[in-house]
């Protein structure tokens, strides 16, 4: 998306052109929907030709039938891309405990942000803490010589903890939202699972990183990192001058850019069951990257949720007092090994809060 950018003018309007289509019928032809007039059909295929069979080649899906994704979710708007372009993806969920599936998606179901409906002959229940639970005749009988363990897993009648947390939509799918033990409450009694709430920031091509918090506080905050190399060249592009990503990540427009991600964020959080609490209230944009040699991040990129919350807790106080700016100083480590202090001034946003516009969550299937 980045290097369309920079692309020529008929090449950009011709990509967007057609990404805007696939956006509106390309799932739905996929799905044979036969409610998709003539000319949509016949412009898809050549946006087929110029547009998505390029996109498909590029990323290696040239000759797949049909894709499945599982694990750790990707994001609703990352399926929908896939799919809209003519890549068949569906989701799957499952754990080697229950003789691998839980759910899956019917054809003629397939949900962006579900993992599907329960599998034949398995129960699925939620518990309080939103943790998702199963049972079925394909279940493990117990770990190889861990009893206890075995117990900690299984409830006394046949489920099994899955360690994930989700709920069930009112058409009956199965939603994943965030490891249970990482899933908190704010002071209200709302849901707030943070990574689901990073996953739907880092979307968007402009933000690299995001952490979120408001376990057992009245609203939901949080840190963005941009990302360099996209709001560089929307920064050139726009003819805003900056010499280091600490200029970029506090110029004013960057804040507006980031805001209408935000907006949409809560605007998509309101009308999803259980969520709405999850809205981001205010936000800053940090004035470093979060970095492994800086003991924030892992080696594989995940964030030390834990050790960013005490090194930066001054800005994190900041987030819930009411304060617009503060001053931070924070010790980093060059490329050569030296380290040196990055001083700032940063800049906190406030932002709408929608009300929730759907019922609570749905407790079994």
């Amino acid at each position: 998306m980045v290097r369309m950018e920079d692309a020529s003018d008929i090449k950009r309007k011709m990509f967007s052109y057609f990404l805007g289509l696939a956006n509106r019928v390309g799932e739905r032809i996929l799905n044979r929907d036969r409610s998709v007039g003539i000319l949509d059909r016949a412009l898809y295929g050549v946006g087929n030709v110029l547009v998505y069979a390029p996109l498909r080649n590029r990323f290696g899906f040239t000759k797949i039938k049909v894709g499945y994704t599982a694990g750790e979710a990707i994001g609703p708007e990352l399926f929908r891309f896939y799919r809209s372009i003519g890549v068949n993806l569906k989701q799957l969920y499952g754990q080697t405990e229950a003789a691998v599936y839980v759910t899956m998606h019917p054809d003629g179901e397939i949900r962006a942000d579900t993992v599907g409906r329960p599998a034949p002959q398995i129960e699925i229940r939620i518990d309080e803490n939103g943790e998702v639970l199963y049972r079925s005749p394909g279940v493990f009988i117990g770990y190889y010589k861990d009893d206890e363990k075995t117990a900690e897993t299984k409830t006394a009648d046949g489920f099994v903890r899955s360690g994930d947390a989700g709920f069930f939509e009112p058409g009956g799918h199965l939603k994943i939202i965030d490891r249970a033990k990482d899933v908190g409450r704010l002071s209200d009694g709302s849901l707030f699972p943070p990574k689901y709430v990073e996953n739907k920031l880092k979307f968007y091509a402009n933000i690299k990183e995001a952490v979120a918090f408001g376990d057992g506080r009245d609203a939901v905050t949080c840190f963005i990192n941009i990302d360099l190399v996209a709001v560089g060249n929307w920064a050139e592009r726009n003819n805003i001058t900056y010499s280091s990503y600490q200029e970029l990540a506090g110029h004013p427009l960057v804040y507006d850019l980031i805001a209408r991600h935000v907006d949409e964020v809560n605007r998509s959080l309101s009308a999803e069951p259980g969520m709405g609490g999850a809205q981001i209230s205010r936000f800053l944009i940090l004035h470093k990257e979060l970095d492994a040699d800086d003991g924030e991040l892992t080696r594989t990129q995940k964030v030390r949720r834990g050790f960013i919350a005490e090194r930066y807790s001054k800005l994190i106080a900041a987030l819930y007092d009411g304060t617009r700016d503060t001053d931070i100083s924070t010790e980093v480590t060059f490329e050569d090994g030296r380290k040196g202090l990055i001083s700032a001034r940063v800049h906190i946003r406030d932002m709408d809060v929608y009300p929730v516009t759907v019922g609570p969550l749905e407790k079994a299937a």
